[in-house]
């Protein structure tokens, strides 16, 4: 694994903010203010599988897009081999889980429900941070064709209302109260700050595309993975893996996130045929990223989690 850290976080002195979601730019902020949001990656470090203690390797790139892009004369060759094997290992485990008694309604999988594996009363469920999360996303989706945000909150609002003309979220944002409205304004902002000052510019050469969404069906539609990408550059043909697969979150990264970030790669893999470079997750609540190249280690760790996923799901049905 890569991490890749920062030297500020957003907000340290506020508890709240521990339910982060996602942030913007401050070229008018005062310097008091721009200094508060200022977000620079740090050091580079690998991570060995068995172990969790980092050491540092390498120097710190300059930006997400730089260490999502990494070495174009280190990648491996395309692997075009895997996912059919990752494919008899699910639906064997599956047909194992269940005793080769199919259930009357598919099982659905999600990122999430790897997530957390259990029980949770995680606050960034909040209807508040799950919001912020939506928003925080769209500003990324923003960034990643070019557009110019100049207030990160009313932009990205302007962009979800054109996406989703109503709903449960949505409603809960029309009903807020003025003092409310601007805490999560002000919440949205931050999140954004951090996102685009460490972001980088994304080249359309790298062919970027947004909330890319993924199913994929197992034992015959009984058992249903799904996905959704925030962002993803590269492209499958070519001789070389050049997929990076990127999901930005508003909460701390912790073990959760790093399940997802295989989840990611392996419906990837599944849905394309071909293993992706890697996996990456930002969050804009400490400015840290993660990242995971991808092999056959992963994909079938990430095979194993899922399977674990359903048996919880089925001891409790």
């Amino acid at each position: 694994m890569v991490y890749l850290g920062a030297t500020l976080s957003v907000a340290t002195n506020r508890e709240t903010d521990r339910q982060h979601t996602k942030h913007d730019h401050g070229e008018d902020e005062e310097r008091e203010d721009r200094d508060e949001h200022d977000a620079t990656l740090g050091p580079v470090t690998r991570v060995r599988k068995s172990r969790r203690m980092p050491t540092c390797t390498d120097p710190s790139p300059r930006s997400v897009v730089e260490a999502l892009r990494g070495d174009r004369g280190t990648r491996p060759r395309a692997d075009l081999t895997s996912a059919s094997g990752l494919r008899s290992i699910l639906e064997d485990g599956i047909f194992a889980l269940l005793h080769n008694v199919l259930p009357a309604t598919p099982i659905v999988l999600r990122a999430s429900s790897l997530r957390q594996l259990g029980p949770s009363t995680d606050i960034s469920e909040s209807a508040h941070a799950r919001v912020r999360g939506i928003l925080v996303n769209h500003v990324l989706r923003l960034l990643s064709v070019g557009a110019a945000i100049t207030d990160p909150f009313e932009d990205a609002l302007r962009a979800w209302r054109l996406e989703v003309e109503s709903g449960e979220l949505l409603d809960f944002v029309e009903r807020l109260q003025a003092d409310d409205l601007a805490r999560l304004a002000t919440d949205v902002t931050a999140h954004s700050v951090t996102l685009m000052r460490s972001l980088g510019p994304v080249n359309h050469y790298w062919l970027p595309r947004s909330a890319m969404r993924a199913t994929q069906m197992l034992c015959g539609g009984s058992v249903i993975l799904r996905d959704v990408i925030d962002l993803m550059v590269g492209t499958t043909v070519g001789e070389f893996a050049s997929v990076a697969l990127f999901d930005v979150t508003t909460s701390p990264l912790g073990e959760g996130a790093e399940r997802a970030l295989r989840y990611h790669a392996l419906v990837q893999t599944l849905r394309s045929g071909v293993v992706p470079l890697r996996t990456s997750c930002f969050s804009t609540a400490t400015a840290e990223m993660w990242s995971l190249d991808v092999d056959g280690e992963l994909l079938t760790r990430s095979a194993d989690e899922v399977l674990c996923a359903l048996a919880n799901i089925t001891s409790h049905a």
